[in-house]
């Protein structure tokens, strides 16, 4: 079954290089091109494409914007966003605003079209380049939390079913260790949060992020 493309690009011969990519690929169909955010806005929901190719660097709206207005249409749309810009600003925004994906505009054809390939299937691409940007930035904003105790992954295990209202022998037959280690475990979570009860522990927990709570 061919994977239906559209493509949101002003540059015309960055689309044209786009466009003869997907009509000479097997297994591929250029569903669409539009030269500009408010052009795409006004037919894509229309043509419901599989995948679609965005420019973040659009003249008017840009991509960014055109991808948060354009997913609430089309949920089973995937938004693979294609850029010159390596910062980690522009990739959290287009995420946070429907994107799957992040490539830069110089990926070569076969990973492109491998990259639609996997976010047509429910993977999310990005040039390794990018990834570790991403994740780069997650260590600093996580090392930039002010009070974010240290607590080991058990640690964390131990703090959240106390969260959920488990007594100390069910925490240790739930983890497989006996109820002494169970006692370590909460003890050096109390001295690393401050605090002295199960009550006090657990409204630290509510003010972290769920992200950190849960590795």
């Amino acid at each position: 079954m061919n994977i239906s493309v559209s493509i949101v690009e002003d540059d015309a011969s960055v689309r044209k290089i786009l466009t003869g990519w997907l009509r000479r690929a097997k297994n591929f169909t250029c569903a669409s091109e539009h030269s500009s955010g408010e052009e795409a806005l006004n037919h894509l929901a229309a043509v419901k494409p599989d995948v679609i190719l965005m420019d973040i660097n659009l003249n008017g709206m840009t991509g960014i914007y055109c991808v948060s207005r354009l997913k609430p249409l089309m949920p089973d749309t995937q938004f693979l966003m294609l850029t010159v810009y390596e910062d980690s600003g522009h990739i959290f925004e287009a995420l946070a605003a429907g994107a799957s994906g992040y490539l830069l505009k110089r990926t070569p054809r076969e990973e492109l079209l491998a990259s639609i390939k996997q976010i047509h299937e429910g993977g999310a691409p990005m040039t390794s380049y990018i990834a570790r940007k991403v994740v780069h930035a997650f260590h600093r904003e996580q090392a930039d939390k002010v009070g974010l105790p240290d607590l080991a992954p058990r640690e964390w295990q131990v703090l959240q079913m106390l969260a959920r209202g488990f007594a100390y022998k069910e925490i240790a037959d739930a983890l497989a260790i006996s109820i002494s280690t169970v006692n370590t475990h909460i003890h050096r979570t109390y001295e690393k949060l401050h605090v002295r009860s199960r009550g006090e522990a657990v409204a630290r927990l509510s003010q972290f992020p769920p992200i950190t709570s849960s590795r």
